[in-house]
């Protein structure tokens, strides 16, 4: 998924960040709600960890300009309040979730995806076609019953293509989607995933390229 991290401290963001990494997201990060409202209004998000004590745009009214666009982001709101009434008002503002400091990285990445589930109605938690299954909470794929390793990128590749059931996927929308902001979009990066996918999947092939559209599962 991608993933928003807002956080005004550069130590916790930046953790916050390698560790929803290590779960195979795509994450930027903003260290104040100016910058926040600028990434969103650039990228689509599946997920935005928002710090409700924010400084220059308050975390409270990023919150609230997310709400008011439409956004299909949902939104995990950081706090270190713990009053039942601090985390009533964070929700009436429209975030999702709420997550108090301390918080534990892997309850942080639980909750991140379980809301991205949220934000894509009638996906599965298990993803299946083509004899292949992926399981998202697991990080696990099967190729009719044979286990396939996959690195951060191609697990995610693979994500988006299964998710599209059929349809084909762009390799601009892989791009938004897989990598992060800092991207070079003339690197080739997502051909040679989708090469090293197409060789550990193994045949018959499956991943499908479409040219100039994009790539697909069959």
């Amino acid at each position: 998924m991608r993933v928003l991290v807002v956080e005004d401290e550069p130590l916790l963001a930046d953790a916050a960040a390698e560790w929803l990494r290590g779960e195979a997201h795509a994450v930027d990060v903003a260290h104040d709600g100016d910058q926040a409202l600028e990434r969103v209004g650039v990228n689509d998000y599946d997920v935005v960890v928002l710090d409700r004590d924010l400084p220059r745009v308050h975390g409270d009214d990023v919150c609230r300009r997310l709400v008011a666009s439409d956004s299909d982001a949902r939104v995990l709101m950081l706090t270190a309040a713990a009053e039942v009434t601090d985390r009533v008002a964070g929700l009436t503002l429209g975030a999702d979730d709420y997550l108090t400091k301390p918080f534990a990285f892997p309850e942080l990445a639980a909750r991140v995806l379980a809301l991205g589930r949220r934000s894509r109605p009638g996906v599965p938690p298990v993803l299946r076609r083509a004899g292949i299954t992926l399981d998202p909470a697991r990080r696990e794929v099967f190729r009719d019953g044979r286990y396939v390793a996959l690195s951060k990128k191609e697990f995610a590749v693979l994500a988006e293509l299964l998710r599209a059931d059929g349809a084909a996927v762009s390799a601009e929308a892989l791009l938004e989607k897989v990598w992060d902001e800092h991207a070079d979009p003339f690197t080739g990066a997502v051909r040679l995933a989708v090469l090293k996918l197409r060789r550990k999947l193994g045949g018959p092939p499956v991943v499908e390229t479409l040219t100039g559209v994009g790539y697909r599962i069959r």
